[in-house]
C-alpha cells in the first residue's frame, strides 16, 4: 500500500525554508499569509503573491490558501455584515486567481450554541442556510469558474453532518468539506462531539482537505503529531477507506514541528 503524501500550511516567508521538502514529493501546500484583515483592508497583497509564485516556480503539487475568516460568520443575521463577508470571499478568490491556487479554506458557521439551541426556534436552520447562501453564493459561482474548491472547515461543529448538509445544499463541486483534526478533537473532548475518525467517515467522498494537528481534547493546540492524544491510526484508517484523495496539510503552530511530525508518521506507517 502506498502511503499518502503529506504537505503543510506555511506563510509566504516560510516557503524558501521548506522548498526542497515540498518539491521532493510535490506535497500539498496551503499558504496562510492572505487571511490577515489588515492586508485585506489595504488590498496590498500583490507583492506577497509575486513572492509566492517565485518560490513555487516549477512546483507540481496541489496548493491553495486559507481564506479570510477573522470575525466573518457566513450565518450573520445582519445583512450589512453578510455583504462584508461576501466582499472578503471575493477578495480571497481574487488572490487565488492571481496565485494560481486551487483551494481556499473557509470556516463553518456552526457554533456550540447553535448545536444546543437551533431546534428550539422554528425555521432557524432554514434561515441560517439562507443567510449562508447570501454570504457565500457568489463565491461558489466564482470558484466554479476559477477552478477553485472552497473547503468548509469544522470549527466548533459538534455534529459533522450539519456541515455536510450545508455544503451539499449548494449543489456544486466547487465546495467540499475540510476537517481540522484538532478542532474535531477539541469538540470531542470539550463539547461531546464524535471522535476525529467519525468526522472523516461522516464527510465521506465530500472530503477534500484535512488540517493535521495534534491536540489534547481541551483546546485548539496545533501541536506536532504525536504530542497530543488523537488516535492517529484510526484517523488514517478512515482516510484510507475513502475513494477521495483529500489534501493533507500539517497545520502546526510551531513550524519546527513539521519534520518531526513527518518522522512520527513515517515510523507509524501512516504517511510520507
Amino acid at each position: 500500500m502506498t502511503l499518502p503524501v503529506i504537505g503543510a500550511a506555511l506563510g509566504v516567508s516560510e516557503l524558501a525554508s521548506y522548498r526542497d521538502w515540498l518539491f521532493d514529493k510535490d506535497r500539498d501546500l496551503e499558504i496562510q499569509s492572505f487571511s490577515n484583515p489588515a492586508l485585506l483592508v489595504s488590498g496590498d497583497w500583490q507583492a506577497l503573491v509575486d513572492e509566492a509564485k517565485t518560490q513555487l516556480d516549477g512546483f507540481g503539487g496541489r496548493y491553495g490558501i486559507h481564506g479570510p475568516f477573522w470575525g466573518l460568520n457566513f450565518a450573520n443575521p445582519d445583512p450589512e455584515i453578510r455583504a462584508l463577508v461576501a466582499r472578503r470571499m471575493a477578495q480571497g478568490l481574487e488572490i487565488c486567481e492571481a496565485l494560481g491556487a486551487t483551494h481556499m479554506v473557509i470556516h463553518s458557521p456552526f457554533t456550540t450554541w447553535d448545536h444546543h439551541n437551533l431546534a428550539t426556534y422554528p425555521g432557524a436552520m432554514e434561515r441560517l442556510t439562507d443567510w449562508v447562501h447570501e454570504s457565500l453564493g457568489d463565491a461558489v459561482k466564482r470558484a466554479e469558474s476559477a477552478g477553485v474548491t472552497l473547503m468548509l472547515e469544522n470549527i466548533e461543529d459538534i455534529d459533522p453532518a450539519w456541515r455536510k448538509v450545508l455544503a451539499e445544499s449548494f449543489g456544486s463541486e466547487a465546495i467540499k468539506l475540510s476537517i481540522d483534526t484538532g478542532h474535531a478533537h477539541y469538540a470531542h473532548g470539550s463539547t461531546g462531539a464524535q471522535p476525529v475518525d467519525f468526522f472523516v467517515r461522516s464527510a465521506g467522498e465530500m472530503l477534500g482537505h484535512v488540517h493535521l494537528q495534534d491536540a489534547d481534547g481541551y483546546a485548539d493546540r496545533h501541536w506536532q503529531i504525536g504530542h497530543g492524544s488523537i488516535r492517529w491510526h484510526e484517523v488514517f484508517k478512515a482516510l484510507g477507506e475513502l475513494e477521495a484523495k483529500p489534501r493533507l496539510i500539517l497545520e502546526l503552530r510551531d513550524k519546527a514541528g513539521i519534520l518531526p511530525s513527518m518522522d512520527w508518521l513515517e515510523r507509524e506507517g501512516l504517511g510520507q
